[in-house]
């Protein structure tokens, strides 16, 4: 679909600038089913970033490149979107939104229970169409919604426990 192009678009836009970020959440869960079928419903992605604000500025240039609007608060992110902007969101963790058609993602420099170096040295690669998209371990996604437990969390992990215990014991047989 339209989104799933978008995306793609997206990260081959980030993987061009260097920039890096592991995909988190429930879209970041999806990469685990089988053959990337979507097995859990969600309507955004969430990026966790570190504390870099050159990564950030580096990040907000390239959701503007595939065409994304950047909000923060609910407005538009100001402009330039520069490294002391990014430093000032940095201080605030403040978490960053960008949008377009059927595509929503949120920019999020915290992970409930994680620090960014210890999900990007344990982050899996999943080629799709022809990009590598860094996805965190299925464990720390599942650990971190146990940590941040919201309610939208906990309904999911209940929902969904059956097929998250499934792909998490499959994990560990690969080895991974």
């Amino acid at each position: 679909g339209r989104n799933v192009d978008l995306f793609v678009a997206l990260a081959r836009a980030l993987r061009e600038r260097a920039v890096r970020f592991v995909l988190i959440g429930v879209a970041g869960a999806n990469y685990y089913a089988h053959g990337g079928s979507t097995l859990f419903t969600t309507e955004d992605r969430d990026l966790f970033l570190p504390l870099d604000a050159d990564n950030l500025a580096q990040c907000w240039a390239a959701c503007e490149a595939v065409g994304l609007d950047l909000w923060s608060a609910r407005e538009p992110l100001d402009i330039p979107r520069d490294r002391w902007l990014a430093e000032r969101v940095i201080t605030r963790r403040a978490l960053t939104h960008a949008s377009g058609p059927d595509v929503q993602v949120d920019l999020a420099l915290e992970m409930k229970g994680f620090e960014f170096d210890a999900v990007w040295a344990e982050r899996r690669m999943f080629a799709v169409e022809g990009v590598d998209i860094p996805v965190a371990r299925l464990l720390h996604i599942v650990e971190s919604k146990y940590a941040a437990g919201r309610d939208k969390d906990r309904l999911f992990l209940a929902t969904h426990r059956e097929a998250i215990t499934e792909l998490l014991e499959r994990e560990d047989r690969d080895g991974n």
